[in-house]
């Protein structure tokens, strides 16, 4: 496959080295136009905005995924496979399983468990463990003690599905799993199979501890700045 691919339409050097990937389409763009200088739209093919400028000097790109493995698997791929990105930060939300985290702190995904199948594709004889970047990991946990961020670093669960008939959430906390979330794990299958960097940072939008904390679209779009601010500070 050459560029542009069937879903980014950008030019070989429209994205910086590292893309910054919200789920939200309206958050890439809420992104670009708040904290990036001379920010340039590179995709909008289906509507999933990307974005290329500059943040305190440093070339960065930041670009949608859309919800799910699926989604996820196909946009990071293309871009650390035909446009040469090598780091790809997912700023996401999430719910939490934990009692230690309320709405708007920060997960730092050090590992991303799945109910899905996205690494059968590589027909290995167990079960792939998905992991982040050291390095990226370390360094956004600096930020948060500097930031004064309220975080908690470790697993996270990339489910298939949203509305879980079987309720299973609190048995994945019984493991350790932190909360919730529908993208991770493939991003890291990718990041790991191309010898790319990747690290997710969620921030928690809704918890299975506390039921009666939650927030809306709009504040999931726009208020969820702490952790934009440490993603673009990583890149």
């Amino acid at each position: 496959m050459s560029i542009p691919t069937p879903h980014i339409t950008a030019k070989k050097d429209d994205f910086a080295k590292t893309v910054l990937m919200p789920g939200d389409p309206l958050r890439a763009k809420f992104i670009a136009e708040n904290f990036l200088e001379n920010a340039v739209l590179v995709n909008n093919v289906r509507g999933v905005q990307g974005y290329t400028g500059y943040y305190k000097g440093k070339r960065v790109s930041v670009m949608a995924s859309g919800m799910g493995q699926p989604s996820m698997g196909i946009y990071s791929y293309e871009l650390f496979k035909f446009y040469d990105v090598d780091n790809i930060i997912r700023i996401g939300s999430c719910g939490s399983f934990s009692k230690d985290l309320h709405v708007k702190d920060v997960i730092i995904a050090m590992g991303a468990c799945t109910n899905g199948n996205y690494a059968s594709q590589y027909k290995l004889n167990g079960t792939f463990s998905a992991i982040a970047d050291f390095n990226l990991v370390q360094k956004a946990v600096e930020l948060c003690e500097k930031v004064g961020v309220n975080y908690k670093v470790g697993n996270i669960l990339s489910s298939d599905t949203f509305y879980d008939d079987s309720n299973s959430g609190l048995d994945w906390a019984k493991m350790g799993v932190l909360g919730v979330e529908m993208e991770s794990y493939a991003l890291y299958c990718n990041a790991s199979r191309l010898n790319k960097s990747a690290l997710t940072i969620c921030t928690v939008s809704d918890s299975f501890i506390y039921p009666e904390e939650n927030t809306s679209a709009k504040e999931r779009e726009v208020s969820f700045t702490k952790m934009m601010e440490i993603a673009l500070s990583l890149a």
